[in-house]
């Protein structure tokens, strides 16, 4: 049976002035100290609160809402004397529905982000003081994927991966770069150590012309080429466990959900308990398994 879904807020926003408004937080002067506050106050200045704040209307306080979520802009706009603000009714008077809905964006997305307003007329400066940012770091995070074939790009666009990270690819040809990505999705681990260590065990013909002769810290060349050799190995007994995994979890689930359907049956569970207790509590542990 459908059930109708019920909207988190109203659908038309409110403007609210800030007197009408009450947190449910105050903001400390050593929060506002942070480069997120800094970025936020920076972007209301340069083109306004651009997310709505979301409210609710106080209990027995005619013209008042209940802050649940966006005190660090709201602290902003009023730091900015700005008394007027957009606002949406939330249904519920909790922020839980808001707040967990929330990811970081990773810096490839913020890359297309800046190229996308470069490209509709945003000047570089504009973006830099919206971001609270160096005009310099603008330029950088512009190129930040200069070197990087598209195959790669993909594989790791939505991935929170460090921009030195990302440097590290850039020394490897196409192929090489994408077989790292695909090694760092499969590890979950985009960080520079790891990155650094698979440029190491990165056999010589993957690199780029500048990075042939490459040489690194702490490791003589006869650990290099131990290194090259390991991960050469590695990674093709990778590429045989990764080519029937999918069929394999997929069997995986319809044994488990039979499994279930069939111990649903008590007449199955009394005949196993009785005869075959043991191969009962193995199915059992396989039905209460958290994950494959």
């Amino acid at each position: 049976m459908n059930h109708p879904v019920k909207m988190a807020f109203e659908p038309q926003g409110v403007i609210l002035t800030a007197d009408r408004i009450l947190p449910l937080k105050q903001i400390k002067p050593s929060d506002k100290k942070l480069k997120k506050y800094q970025r936020i106050l920076s972007s209301i200045k340069e083109v306004g609160v651009v997310e709505p704040l979301i409210v609710y209307p106080q209990n027995g306080q005619n013209g008042k809402y209940i802050l649940l979520d966006g005190h660090f802009r709201f602290e902003a706009m009023r730091d900015l004397h700005q008394d007027e603000v957009l606002c949406l009714i939330s249904t519920d008077d909790e922020a839980f529905t808001y707040n967990h809905k929330v990811s970081c964006l990773s810096i490839i997305q913020e890359h297309f982000m800046i190229l996308k307003a470069i490209k509709n007329g945003v000047s570089e400066n504009k973006i830099a003081k919206t971001l609270n940012i160096d005009v310099a770091k603008i330029k950088e995070k512009k190129n930040l994927l200069d070197g990087i074939c598209a195959e790669a790009i993909d594989l790791l666009k939505e991935k929170q991966i460090t921009p030195n990270a990302l440097k590290v690819l850039k020394k490897v040809l196409p192929m090489r770069q994408i077989e790292i990505a695909e090694l760092m999705v499969a590890a979950n681990n985009y960080t520079l150590p790891y990155a650094r260590a698979l440029f190491a065990a990165t056999l010589t013909n993957q690199l780029t012309e500048q990075d042939k002769n490459k040489k690194v810290e702490g490791l003589s060349n006869e650990e290099i080429v131990r290194m090259e050799n390991e991960m050469e190995r590695l990674e093709r007994e990778f590429k045989v466990i990764e080519e029937p995994y999918g069929p394999n979890v997929l069997n995986l689930v319809v044994a488990r959900r039979y499994l279930t359907n069939l111990l649903e049956n008590v007449r199955v569970v009394r005949f196993l308990s009785q005869n075959y207790s043991e191969v009962l509590t193995e199915f059992q542990k396989i039905i209460e398994a958290t994950s494959l």
